[in-house]
C-alpha cells in the first residue's frame, strides 16, 4: 500500500531484553520504508541490530535516543510510534506538539501494544487515549493491537513473503553453516530456559527418527550446553545411540532467522517476533512464552491456543514447556507432528486472508491525518 504522499514516521523503541522489542520494531520500519515512507527508528541500544540486520534498510534512519533528544533544527515527524508505552521523551512530545499545530494538522500519535490474542485485543485496538497533562496536552494518543483477527491490527508480514519461501533451498543454506543434510529431522531451539529442556532432550534421543538440533545463539545454547553436561554426569548413556545430534548456530540475521525455520521440520520458538515468524514458516512449532512473576502469560498462551485451534496434544505439550500451573511436574507428551502441521497450516491460511500490520497502520494513518 502507498498513499502517493509519503510521510516521515518517527518509531520510539526501548529494548527492555532478549531482543523482541527492537525485533518487531525493525521489521516495522522495514515494512514502512519498502512502501515508500521515510522511517526514523529512535532506541536507546542498537547494538542487537549489528547481527539482526548488519546491512541496514534504505529508507530507514536510525537515531540514537539519547536523553535528552535534542530538537534543535529537528525535522518533526508526521507520525509518533510508541512502541510497547515506552513514553516517548517530553522534550520530543513538545517539539512534535508544536509542529502538529503550526501546520495545521492532526496529531497522529499511535501506542503500539505487544501482540496479543486475548479478548481486551479486539476491544482496545484503536481507542483514542486524550492526552491530559504534560507537554503534549491536547493531543490525542490511539491504541493499536497487532493481532490475529480482523478487528485488530493483523500481523507483521512482508509482500513478497510467500515468493522467497518458494525461492528457499533448506539444502544449499545448511551447507552454507557447514552442515551436509542427510535426511535427519531438523529441529530449530529458540528458547528461554524451559523446565521441560532435558525431557525434551531424553524424547529426541530416544527416537527412532534421527534428529539434529539447531541450537540457537544465546540463552538457548547456554541452556542445552548445561542440560547436557548434568545428563552425561548423571545418565551417561542417555544418548548412547546417537540419534541425537547438536549443530550450534551462530547470531543470525532476521533474514537468516527466517532461513532456520523454513529449514527445519519443528520449531521452537519464544517471544513475539519469533512467534510470528514461526507462523508464517508453515511448519509445527512450540511457543514459550515470555514469563510474567504473576503468571498472567499463561492466559495469554491459552488465548493463542485457542486462536490457532490448537489440539489436545498441542495444548498440553505447551503447557508443560512452559510449566503452567497443573502441569510444571508432568511429563513431556510425545510430539504429534503430523497433527500440529495441519493446525500450523489452516491457521497460516487463516491469517493470511487479514491485511498485515503496516497496511493497516498506514491506512489508519491515511484516515486520521
Amino acid at each position: 500500500m502507498n498513499t502517493g504522499n509519503s510521510k516521515l514516521w518517527d518509531i520510539f523503541c526501548r529494548v527492555i531484553d532478549n531482543y523482541g522489542d527492537i525485533g518487531v520494531c525493525w521489521r516495522l520500519a522495514i515494512g514502512l520504508a519498502e512502501r515508500g515512507e521515510q522511517v526514523r527508528l529512535w532506541v536507546d541500544d542498537a547494538s542487537a541490530l549489528g547481527w539482526m540486520a548488519p546491512e541496514g534498510a534504505q529508507g530507514v534512519e536510525l537515531r540514537p535516543w539519547t536523553q535528552p533528544i535534542q530538537t534543535d533544527d529537528l525535522v518533526i515527524g508526521d507520525v509518533l510510534i510508541e512502541a510497547f508505552g515506552c513514553e516517548i521523551a517530553p522534550e520530543y512530545i513538545a517539539s512534535y506538539a508544536d509542529s502538529t499545530r503550526a501546520r495545521g494538522l492532526k496529531s497522529i500519535w499511535i501506542n503500539l501494544e505487544y501482540l496479543s490474542a486475548e479478548d481486551f485485543a479486539e476491544r482496545s485496538h484503536g481507542l483514542p487515549s486524550p492526552v491530559m497533562s504534560g507537554p503534549g496536552t491536547g493531543l490525542t494518543k490511539h491504541f493499536f493491537y497487532p493481532g490475529f483477527t480482523s478487528r485488530t491490527g493483523g500481523l507483521l508480514r512482508e509482500p513478497d513473503l510467500a515468493e522467497r519461501q518458494a525461492q528457499f533451498d533448506r539444502i544449499v543454506w545448511l551447507r552454507q553453516l557447514g552442515i551436509e543434510f542427510r535426511g535427519e529431522r531438523l529441529v530449530s531451539l529458540f528458547c528461554y530456559e524451559p523446565p521441560a529442556l532435558s525431557e525434551l532432550l531424553d524424547q529426541l534421543a530416544i527416537n527412532p527418527h534421527e534428529t539434529r538440533l539447531m541450537v540457537t545463539a544465546g540463552r538457548a545454547a547456554a541452556a542445552v550446553k548445561a542440560c547436557i553436561d548434568d545428563k552425561n554426569k548423571s545418565q551417561p548413556l542417555w544418548n548412547m545411540r546417537k540419534q541425537l545430534s547438536f549443530s550450534y548456530v551462530p547470531m543470525l540475521s532476521q533474514r537468516e532467522f527466517d532461513h532456520l525455520l523454513w529449514a527445519c521440520d519443528l520449531n521452537f520458538v519464544r517471544g513475539e517476533d519469533s512467534l510470528v515468524r514461526a507462523l508464517w514458516a508453515d511448519k509445527p512449532f512450540v511457543w514459550q512464552i515470555y514469563p510474567q512473576h504473576d503468571d498472567a502469560h499463561h492466559d495469554k498462551l491459552d488465548a493463542f491456543l485457542n486462536v490457532m485451534s490448537a489440539p489436545l496434544s498441542l495444548r498440553d505439550f505447551h503447557h508443560v514447556w512452559n510449566g503452567v500451573q497443573g502441569f510444571a511436574h508432568a511429563n513431556l507428551p510425545a510430539m504429534a507432528l503430523p497433527e500440529w502441521q495441519v493446525t500450523v497450516t489452516q491457521a497460516r491460511k487463516q491469517q493470511l486472508q487479514h491485511d498485515d500490520l503496516v497496511t493497516q497502520l498506514m491506512r489508519f494513518v491515511l484516515k486520521n491525518h
